[in-house]
């Protein structure tokens, strides 16, 4: 049934890059699972791979007795004798068995087993490839979509962007290119699972080591960055040469390194901030282009109240507190920006800041402390930065899920049009 496997075995080692010994393990294996079939499960039968005669030679093994009660397990003294001379009682003796018997359910066995074999050798060996890749940035080709996720063609092997790991707003087509960062690599029953993200911060990071060698010289170091995808971001950066300006070396000449990482992550807005050991002047630097007056810093709580001019307020916040929100994320402080200026209506505690929806969002019906923590450590550190969130966004809040996020969102909305018509 089988012969000149040399041949065979040789050629599909080479077209699916297995290893030779792994496909003689699996046709031995096929064959003994064909052979048990045919003969029955208590048989003693072994295979083994004859590399001369290119074929897959079966042995059924019966002791040797001088009355035989089981035929199938056992072998009568005198006939033994006639196939080996050397032979005695006890011993067990093992006889080729003719391949030709087998019939097409025993064949479809053999095959049914090598093509899985294959199926699970090709699929460790992905993995082994790409187990080592977590954190690197690859390409591939947009193949499908499924469910909101892409379906990207690496070549050997296939991965998914998960929906939550896209840019919004961001399209593609069948075909297209599409570079990603190596977000996790698993192994599941089905195979290994490539996952991917173009909306991870690290992606950024990544993308500026590509551009800029003194990042991947080790030279400039990215100590932090952080993301709202699509929109902008901001990276901060720190030179271990005192003759290296980090922020330039980002930046390149006529802008054009930066310029590279914006058209990849397709008109997303870059920030590079000089990191400082000092916390107020690395926050100072994170709120940048806004100039800042004051800094009072609470240790105990991990914040700042930073003061601005009247005129700075609107460029500190952002839009819909966009930069505050990036700067609080970059920088691990909580940070409530305040006027120098205040309106004789205003409460000692309450600012410009606060008629403009950015009340804390411990203000809001239904929001504690517990939840308040963990909207400020994500950045959502007012009414109107809550009011404005996604609810995809924010339900990937460790303790906050989907229909929490919603109801956050709609309180926080609630406050702030209230807050409005009061004014």
């Amino acid at each position: 049934m089988i012969s000149d496997l040399n041949r065979i075995i040789e050629q599909v080692g080479k077209d699916k890059g297995i290893d030779k010994k792994v496909l003689i393990d699996a046709l031995e294996q096929a064959l003994l699972a064909a052979a048990r079939k045919k003969y029955g499960p208590k048989q003693e039968i072994e295979s083994k791979y004859n590399e001369e005669a290119g074929e897959i030679e079966l042995f059924q093994f019966k002791t040797v007795v001088q009355e035989v009660k089981n035929p199938h397990t056992e072998i009568e003294f005198a006939s033994a004798r006639e196939l080996d001379a050397d032979v005695e009682i006890g011993d067990s003796l093992g006889t080729k068995i003719d391949l030709t018997e087998f019939g097409r359910i025993a064949a479809q066995t053999a095959k049914q087993v090598i093509i899985q074999k294959v199926k699970d050798a090709e699929r460790e060996n992905i993995f082994e490839d790409f187990k080592d890749r977590k954190g690197e940035v690859i390409s591939g080709t947009v193949q499908r979509f499924e469910r909101g996720s892409i379906i990207v063609n690496l070549g050997r092997a296939e991965a998914v962007i998960p929906q939550q790991e896209l840019v919004p707003r961001e399209t593609y087509k069948p075909g297209d290119r599409i570079r990603a960062y190596v977000l996790d690599v698993r192994k599941t029953p089905k195979g290994p699972q490539i996952i991917l993200s173009r909306s991870n911060a690290n992606f950024l990071v990544k993308l500026f080591e590509m551009e800029v060698p003194e990042v991947s010289e080790g030279i400039v170091k990215i100590l932090n960055a952080a993301r709202e995808p699509g929109s902008r971001a901001k990276i901060a950066v720190y030179s271990e040469d005192a003759d290296v300006d980090p922020v330039g070396a980002c930046v390149g000449m006529k802008g054009s390194r930066v310029q590279s990482v914006v058209q990849e992550l397709r008109g997303e807005k870059i920030d590079i901030i000089p990191w400082s050991e000092d916390a107020a002047s690395f926050v100072c630097n994170a709120l940048a282009p806004a100039e800042i007056s004051k800094v009072i810093i609470h240790q105990d709580t991990r914040s700042m109240e930073v003061i601005v001019e009247d005129d700075q307020l609107s460029l500190a916040i952002g839009r819909r507190g966009q930069n505050v929100r990036l700067a609080a994320k970059l920088t691990d402080w909580k940070i409530d920006i305040r006027s120098e200026a205040k309106t004789e209506k205003a409460l000692p505690q309450l600012d410009a800041v606060a008629s403009r929806g950015m009340e804390p969002v411990d203000k809001i019906s239904g929001v504690g402390e517990k939840t308040a923590l963990l909207l400020n450590a994500a950045g959502y550190l007012t009414v109107a930065d809550l009011s404005q969130a996604a609810a995809e966004q924010l339900s990937k809040i460790e303790g906050i899920g989907a229909k929490k996020a919603e109801k956050l969102i709609e309180a926080a909305k609630a406050h702030f049009d209230a807050q409005q018509e009061k004014q």
